[in-house]
């Protein structure tokens, strides 16, 4: 199995205040701009796709936008760094330590990221909650991967591949909290478990193929689902 992990409500919770400040400290920084006072849902988003609903809200032009992206990337990477809590290990969502290590221990499991987030941003977050060592480099997708969320199962599946062939469909199971991550794996035509401890209830995750309520029970859901 390749086994993509979401990260905000999904491995870690209620940990993305330094990762939002981030992000506006970097569009002021590089747009100059007061961020806007708009309503939308955040979770399930990349970094990117953030950041544009906020640049078209205060009126940046689109060619301005995807412009100026890389540079805005570099600052939010730069600005998280620099506001990061040395130690995030309070918010690894509870009993998720022993789901990693029970599936680091199984020799059909391929564990990685599938997340919105910058990677550095994403790398440095695990790490400083103490899980990041479960997530291989050169293996997952990100938000720096591409701004649509849709895209990154396949770019997560052809670096778990082996050569030009990418990693198959029915051996890949998404693992997230949002409508969002169902949605990118349906997309891609690859399996998802939902874990309903984000901000949606488990009622608002049924399009998934398995819903949980914890982590503890991810195992055996992650085993009937890809049986």
């Amino acid at each position: 199995m390749l086994l993509l992990f979401d990260i905000d409500g999904t491995l870690l919770l209620k940990a993305a205040d330094a990762h939002r400040d981030a992000l506006h400290a970097a569009l002021r920084r590089v747009h100059g701009i007061d961020i806007p006072e708009v309503a939308f849902e955040v979770a399930g988003r990349t970094d990117g796709a953030i950041c544009r609903i906020l640049l078209e809200a205060a009126g940046v032009p689109c060619d301005e936008i995807d412009g100026a992206w890389p540079e805005v990337a570099r600052a939010a990477c730069q600005e998280f760094a620099a506001r990061v809590p040395d130690d995030l290990s309070a918010h690894v969502s509870s009993g998720m330590h022993e789901v990693l290590e029970a599936l680091a221990a199984r020799d059909d499991a391929i564990v990685a990221l599938l997340t919105g987030n910058l990677e550095p941003i994403a790398r440095l977050k695990l790490e400083r909650a103490g899980v990041g060592h479960w997530f291989a480099e050169g293996q997952g997708a990100f938000g720096s991967d591409h701004e649509l969320r849709e895209r990154l199962p396949e770019v997560a599946r052809r670096r778990a591949g082996n050569g030009d062939d990418a990693y198959p469909r029915e051996r890949t199971v998404v693992i997230g909290d949002t409508p969002r991550d169902i949605a990118c794996a349906r997309a891609d035509a690859v399996r998802c478990v939902a874990v309903a401890t984000g901000p949606f209830a488990a009622a608002d995750l049924q399009d998934a193929d398995a819903v949980v309520e914890r982590p503890a029970e991810l195992l055996r859901a992650l085993d009937e689902v890809v049986d």
